[in-house]
């Protein structure tokens, strides 16, 4: 056997650099390069082998863990999972920075390989800067936080390990099925050491990502389960978008007159404007869709986890005869709700379903309930249109503006607060790929990251990061690395004033403001409920180097727009928006447990109002 004598982190750089996967018989380069901090874990070992092989596996520098990782996984999610970039981080607090953008990744199903740095296996300097000790277990590191949000892990404690590691890490980030977060934990002194790998290891290797076939009994069945059914409602989630099945599911719905909704992931697979498509569906949904959901007397859920968003917490199906049909090729996805289940690939079922129900002559029972549905969500939307507001600007009415100025082709990225439900409300994408929201975790400060990684993902495209201020002031330092890097996106700062998402639910349920605005400190009352607390987001931005911009008109803000489409580097548009302007819900129910007990009349009526939702859930 032919062998090579390199360290195991030159081995791991060498492998991963020639691995490639095959879809629908196209092949990916899998790994464009890395991305990482470098510190006394890795900086030596694994900053070494990255160095050595510059020329072919590039690395970025990110400025925070987290937040580089979460531009790793944007890149992931808008290369639709055929491309990624792998992730280093110090020991310690590096490595630990890592925890959050794990479990962001594995809740999204998204392929993202982490490589923190560990304790010496030879444990000869130990205890070494940064270093956990657990007194009853010395195997203990800050790398095990990593296990529960992760969908593999292994720590290599020996350079031949890497072998057997590697082909599990990339079983597992090539499975659709099964996809998320793979740590693979590399002690700094095993990373310098040096082995005789075979020289097979490192030859081109390709994953072929084949699509899981519909088993003919569980077609059957639910050919049966359909045809007893007048009106069913499709639910789009992210899983019709990896498979890309959005044609397949807009021929499907003509064909047999089925409307659909639209999960955020599974936002913009198809047009907002086709008959069929009713947008947003659960919490976060439209009016059209919820209440055509409500009177459906089956879900047909694809490609979707069904959280307590898509599902307003169980509460959105009314209809009594109503039954659940689930397409997803993760097994635990397409068994929730007590569903019937075709466990295979969207793409693939929905064809040979659409063949099948063709066969007997299936047609819904709907006659103008969708033209109507979604008339009367236009109207809807022409009011947020034309607000007008004395004291400033209303966040919907930006958002609507926003969707005549940007470019059709635009990427935007957000991820938390109460933007979310008013793009999954309002938003209008006609071109996929250009609607990007990681609301799997709601993951506060992935927004300017998220921007970085879809950046570099459509480096021909404008990227715009959707932020609050809260969200903004959790993560924003890659904004300095697209100066750094010279990759130009935009951020448009939505500044109303704190976590005023969470003001609203807060106050929604009988509770005083509380704890979630950003003001000065009372020191009388010994709470925040001082005057505003100003910030000056644009000289922040200026700071780092990019072009930034105060808006308070819809006249400033167009204008912004149009030069930012003229700059070079990135740019920064602070919106000053009126808290408690967005989008409330449309027949939906959130269970957030409201206190059973309380000294206020308010919260005592919440909790009742939430036992009277709860008796209506149809549904397991």
């Amino acid at each position: 056997m032919q062998t090579i004598r390199l360290t195991m982190a030159q081995a791991l750089i060498k492998f991963l650099n020639s691995q490639y996967i095959k879809i629908d018989g196209e092949e990916h380069k899998f790994v464009a390069g890395m991305m990482g901090i470098f510190g006394h874990g890795n900086v030596v070992g694994l900053g070494q082998a990255l160095e050595q092989y510059k020329q072919s596996f590039s690395f970025y520098q990110g400025k925070n863990e987290q937040e580089i990782a979460h531009a790793a996984m944007a890149y992931a999610k808008q290369k639709r999972r055929k491309n990624i970039y792998a992730v280093t981080a110090s020991i310690g607090p590096g490595s630990a920075n890592l925890v959050t953008a794990a479990g962001t990744a594995t809740v999204n199903r998204l392929p993202a390989l982490f490589l923190p740095s560990d304790n010496f296996a030879t444990r000869q300097p130990d205890p070494v800067l940064q270093q956990i000790e657990d007194s009853s277990d010395y195997t203990v590191s800050v790398t095990d936080s990593l296990k529960p949000v992760s969908k593999y892990w292994d720590r290599i404690v020996r350079p031949e390990q890497l072998i057997t590691a590697c082909l599990q890490a990339m079983r597992v980030l090539t499975d659709p099925a099964e996809t998320g977060a793979v740590t693979l934990a590399l002690p700094q002194d095993v990373q310098a050491e040096a082995y005789d790998y075979p020289v097979s290891f490192f030859e081109k290797r390709v994953h072929n990502i084949e699509r899981r076939p519909a088993a003919d009994e569980t077609i059957e069945e639910a050919v049966r389960l359909i045809s007893t059914k007048k009106k069913p409602f499709i639910i789009c989630g992210g899983g019709v978008r990896y498979s890309e099945a959005s044609e397949t599911l807009k021929i499907f719905a003509e064909k047999f007159n089925i409307p659909f909704g639209e999960t955020q992931t599974g936002k913009g697979n198809v047009a907002w404007d086709h008959p069929y498509n009713l947008g947003g569906v659960g919490i976060c949904g439209t009016l059209a869709a919820n209440r055509i959901a409500k009177e459906s007397d089956l879900i047909i859920a694809i490609g979707t986890r069904l959280n307590d968003f898509v599902t307003s917490s169980k509460k959105a199906y009314q209809n009594h005869e109503v039954d659940v049909l689930t397409i997803n090729v993760n097994a635990l996805d397409a068994n929730k709700l007590n569903a019937s289940s075709i466990t295979a690939d969207a793409k693939a079922a929905l064809t040979k379903l659409s063949k099948a129900l063709e066969k007997i002559n299936y047609m819904s029972s709907y006659t103008d309930e969708i033209q109507q549905a979604n008339e009367e969500w236009q109207k809807e939307m022409s009011y947020f249109e034309s607000i007008e507001e004395q004291n400033g600007l209303s966040q919907t009415r930006v958002l609507m503006e926003l969707n005549k100025q940007l470019d059709s082709d635009a990427v935007i990225v957000s991820a938390s607060g109460s933007l979310p439900s008013d793009l999954e409300r309002l938003w209008r994408p006609s071109i996929p790929d250009t609607y990007h929201l990681e609301y799997g975790f709601s993951c506060m400060g992935y927004e300017v990251p998220g921007a970085l990684g879809a950046k570099l993902a459509h480096p021909e495209r404008e990227v715009y990061a959707f932020v609050g201020d809260g969200a903004y002031l959790m993560g924003h330092t890659e904004l300095y690395t697209s100066i750094q890097e010279g990759i130009k996106f935009n951020i448009i700062l939505f500044d109303n004033n704190g976590f005023q998402c969470i003001h609203n639910l807060q106050r929604a349920h009988g509770i005083d403001s509380f704890g979630n605005e950003f003001r000065h400190r009372d020191r009388d009352k010994k709470d925040l409920s001082g005057s505003y607390a100003p910030i000056d987001f644009a000289k922040n931005a200026e700071s780092y180097g990019a072009k930034a911009y105060t808006v308070t008109s819809l006249q400033e803000l167009n204008d912004a727009i149009e030069q930012s489409k003229l700059e070079t580097t990135s740019t920064l548009i602070h919106v000053k928006v009126l808290p408690g302007t967005m989008t409330e819900d449309y027949e939906s129910f959130w269970h957030v447990g409201v206190p059973e007990v309380s000294e206020s009349k308010k919260v005592k009526e919440a909790h009742e109002t939430m036992r009277e939702n709860l008796k209506n859930i149809k549904l397991l």
